[in-house]
């Protein structure tokens, strides 16, 4: 019997250590798990340079880097959460927290950050990770939707290039596209496999805004005029100009860049970090540059879901889990992980850096547009993920291929979307 006793007693005890988020060895030091979601070589490298320094200089305070996915990252985080087994820094996007931080998954680090990191990073950074009175994240990377663009093609042309300080309008925007398309070419394709992210957050250029949320916080959608420019441009293009390949409507951003390279595309708006693909694949000689995307009554500004660090409510060690942040965002440290992602940083300083200030591959129209950058305007709305997965897809995915209309395409988003979100504001 008292065998047994003990043998269910470590079996507990066993488990117990199996559900923690972090711990300690037997000769006190601390063991935290980062998971990182990196995945380009550089980036991984970066982050794993980065782990071995501050391992190398806090020998009580152990990280250990454990290499996560973008694939499914939702759902993976959740089941670790809800098993007791996550990670205790946790790599995410901005735009994935909100349930997280609302159910209780995800530490406050209001009163744990350190004021230079607090002051770094702007208050529109902020925003994008500050849930209620909470903030659960602090957010690191981010990117803007850029042009790429044929440099040849354009200067043959004779149009006008646009620059952040001078932008093309939407309507300037289409008339550009249209001038370059004939003879089997197309002015621009739009990889807009997931069309929701691009359309939001660059309707935001347009006055657009989408979400509104009332006194008592409940968010509805309303379609209004500055909503309707950006998905009414791209319509047009493909359905009406035949300025923009139809066939691309359904691809990602690098399904796109063969037909670029070819020259059937003039240009591809896309994220700013798909520069390093273009560097790596784009055949020998071929001139290319970024643009910024078109402005409208709002300019240039558009939303942005940063790539943000969180550290996981289970982690019994959350002020050695916010050091290690706060290490890893250093200054120079955060260059590094811009540079790595060819992504932007959003600390002040590190923006400033010369390195990411210079002409070669767009690096300085990425920095002027920074400023510009915003919260994307689903970024608070519980809920966003069903509304968008099965209204807003389909709706934009049938308006963008010409099967249905514009008042159509507002109908599916109001009256059919507004109950989704209803759901979840209870």
């Amino acid at each position: 019997m008292r065998t047994r006793i003990l043998v269910a007693a470590l079996a507990v005890v066993l488990l117990l250590a199996g559900c923690s988020s972090g711990g300690t060895r037997d000769d006190g030091r601390v063991t935290l798990r980062f998971q990182s979601l990196a995945w380009q070589k550089e980036s991984v490298e970066v982050n794993e340079e980065l782990v071995e320094e501050w391992n190398a200089t806090h020998p009580d305070v152990r990280v250990e880097y454990v290499q996560g996915s973008w694939d499914s990252v939702h759902d993976q985080l959740l089941t670790s959460f809800e098993g007791g087994e996550a990670p205790d820094i946790v790599h995410d996007a901005s735009d994935d927290l909100a349930d997280f931080a609302h159910g209780g998954h995800l530490a406050d680090l209001t009163d744990l950050l350190p004021e230079r990191l607090k002051s770094d990073i702007p208050p529109s950074g902020w925003q994008t990770v500050t849930f209620g009175d909470g903030v659960y994240g602090v957010p690191f990377l981010q990117e803007p939707r850029v042009l790429i663009a044929n440099a040849t093609w354009l200067k043959e042309s004779g149009v006008r290039v646009p620059t952040p300080g001078h932008p093309w309008s939407w309507a300037e925007f289409r008339q550009v596209t249209d001038r370059l398309a004939g003879d089997g070419k197309y002015g621009v394709a739009w990889p807009l496999r997931e069309p929701v992210s691009a359309t939001l957050n660059l309707s935001l250029s347009a006055g657009g805004r989408l979400f509104h949320r009332d006194a008592d916080g409940k968010v509805t959608v309303r379609f209004e005029e500055g909503d309707e420019v950006v998905p009414r441009t791209v319509h047009e293009q493909v359905n009406t100009d035949r300025s923009a390949s139809p066939t691309t409507l359904g691809s990602g951003g690098s399904d796109t860049l063969p037909g670029f390279f070819a020259g059937t595309y003039a240009m591809v708006p896309l994220g700013f970090s798909y520069r390093q693909q273009i560097v790596q694949q784009a055949p020998e000689g071929f001139d290319w540059q970024v643009l910024p995307a078109p402005a409208g009554t709002g300019g240039l500004t558009q939303g942005v879901s940063p790539q943000t660090l969180s550290v996981a409510q289970d982690c019994p060690y959350k002020e050695e889990a916010v050091a290690f942040l706060d290490f890893l965002l250093q200054p120079r440290n955060m260059v590094r992980l811009a540079l790595g992602d060819w992504m932007l940083p959003t600390g002040s300083r590190a923006l400033a850096d010369p390195a990411l200030r210079t002409a070669e591959h767009g690096w300085a129209t990425g920095t002027a547009l920074a400023a510009h950058l915003r919260p994307a305007p689903a970024q608070t709305v519980r809920g966003y993920p069903e509304w968008k997965d099965k209204v807003a897809t389909p709706a934009l995915q049938e308006y963008y291929s010409g099967a249905i209309g514009l008042d159509e395409l507002r109908k599916r988003l109001e009256e059919d979307g507004n109950p989704v979100l209803a759901r979840y504001q209870r």
